[in-house]
């Protein structure tokens, strides 16, 4: 009984029991070692399960990202709407920056010209306005001190006649473009994307600008006819500065201006150069300082009703005293009739504003593609031109120059328009049409409270310059191709 009850590995039972309890015991101990090691915050076991739990997964990384750019938006956002508030002022201040810029470049740039001039007159004071001037060339590198330096040749800047220029073989194409015609940086980009040279450049002045000689001559270096839209107030003033008291129609009309005007038609005559003038446009509206009156019949700047054929008619007498209206082009233009206010829409009051056909030679007119806030709405031609050619007609027998036209991306109307706007032009009803100027630029306002960018240029999407060069070259338009 005895043998059979021994463990293999003791010899008796006491000894086989003494063993148990000595495995028994270290078993005990070896578990209690590997509990400290487990339980240890430094063991390599511990710091290795931890690295393994603590590690971020790829989803709680997208979590934590995310709410940084959650974070980042709602701070944009409440820094946009701060800025929303003062965007336009902002923006008009930028505008009337960007006058003054051009205006002092265009300063520059004539005091340039005048001391080259004298320059090459041996500082005589000699005025060299209406020239240009051409170095010779040398035979060769080598310098022959012995042999006198070259001359300045003097070439005459050339321009058609004003009577060749009031009745054209072909209609006029012109735009206006940033700083044109100071800098042709954008003005030849546009014309080369077109195809075509246009025909005329326009361009702003003020009351407070001496005349632009190089306006003038610079345009007809290119062969275009410089048009002058002329506005009696200053050249920096924003477009919404309708109260400007120093330059009231009955200031104009008593004499404070006459030594200026008289000044500019000499500099004019000087230069023996033609131009266009379109002066105070968009008179039968409400936005500018040389309107009549608001749509409610109060005076605006303090004008009064008839002041504004007066103050054309105090002009041009002083330009025809001075020689100048050989050379001039007066192109009265007033805007669209039918986004006037109802008591401007009348053929009476656009009559008032007339100053007579011996004071005028194209009568011309404003008009755009706009976001489409009537329910009448509709992106043609006739929509947009028919009322107010009608209310012209009856004011006026005289050629008609779209002065001023664009049309805007916003509802994507703009190839369809350009496309009816050059088949209203090709009507035989249209013939006294003589051409257009396109407002090639994008210009961000506020209309009715909210910002928007009305995108004017012929190049703004390829859909519509496609459709304008279509229009542009289509047989029987009757513009030059070159």
């Amino acid at each position: 009984m005895s043998n059979a009850t021994q463990s293999w590995w003791a010899g008796t039972t006491t000894r086989a029991r003494w063993t148990a309890v000595a495995a028994g015991a270290i078993a005990l101990t070896l578990i209690a070692i590997s509990a400290v090691v487990w339980s240890s915050p430094s063991s390599p076991v511990q710091q290795a399960v931890g690295a393994v739990l603590d590690e971020p997964t790829r989803e709680d990384e997208l979590i934590e990202e995310r709410g940084k750019l959650l974070d980042q938006v709602v701070a944009l956002k409440h820094q946009l709407n701060q800025s929303e508030s003062g965007l336009a002022s902002l923006t008009t201040e930028r505008d009337t920056l960007q006058k003054s810029l051009w205006s002092a470049e265009g300063e520059l740039e004539a005091i340039a010209a005048a001391q080259a001039a004298n320059a090459g007159s041996g500082g005589s004071g000699k005025s060299t306005s209406g020239k240009k001037t051409a170095t010779a060339k040398p035979a060769s590198s080598t310098v022959n001190w012995e042999q006198p330096r070259a001359t300045p040749v003097e070439e005459p800047i050339t321009a058609p006649s004003r009577d060749q220029l009031l009745n054209p073989s072909s209609k006029y194409f012109g735009m206006y473009t940033e700083q044109a015609p100071f800098n042709w940086a954008t003005f030849d980009d546009a014309a080369s994307r077109i195809g075509m040279n246009p025909g005329f450049v326009g361009y702003f002045g003020g009351w407070d600008e001496n005349f632009r000689v190089n306006a003038v001559e610079r345009s007809w270096e290119t062969d275009r006819l410089p048009i002058l839209t002329w506005e009696s107030r200053r050249i920096a003033a924003k477009n919404d500065e309708v109260n400007a008291p120093e330059y009231s129609l009955p200031r104009i009309l008593d004499g404070a201006f006459d030594e200026y005007l008289h000044q500019y038609a000499r500099d004019i005559v000087a230069t023996g150069l033609p131009l266009g003038i379109r002066l105070n446009h968009e008179m039968n509206g409400v936005w500018y300082p040389w309107s009549e009156m608001d749509s409610k019949g109060n005076p605006i700047n303090g004008n009064r009703p008839g002041d504004y054929a007066k103050v054309w008619k105090h002009v041009h007498d002083i330009f025809e005293a001075e020689g100048a209206n050989d050379l001039v082009i007066w192109i009265w233009a007033p805007n669209r009739v039918d986004n006037v206010p109802a008591s401007h829409k009348t053929p009476e009051y656009l009559a008032s504003l007339y100053p007579g056909d011996e004071y005028v030679d194209w009568v011309g007119l404003s008009g755009y593609l706009r976001p489409a806030y009537k329910a009448d709405f509709k992106p043609t031609f006739d929509y947009t031109f028919g009322a107010s050619l009608t209310a012209l007609r009856k004011v006026a027998d005289k050629p008609i120059l779209l002065a001023e036209v664009g049309a805007s991306e916003v509802g994507g109307y703009k190839p369809k328009w350009i496309t009816s706007f050059f088949e209203g032009l090709a009507k035989p009803e249209n013939a006294d049409i003589i051409g257009f100027g396109w407002f090639n630029l994008a210009v961000t306002t506020y209309v009715e409270g909210e910002r928007m960018t009305n995108d004017w240029r012929v190049t703004s999407r390829p859909d519509s310059l496609e459709a304008f060069i279509a229009g542009l070259t289509a047989e029987g338009s009757g513009f030059a191709t070159h």
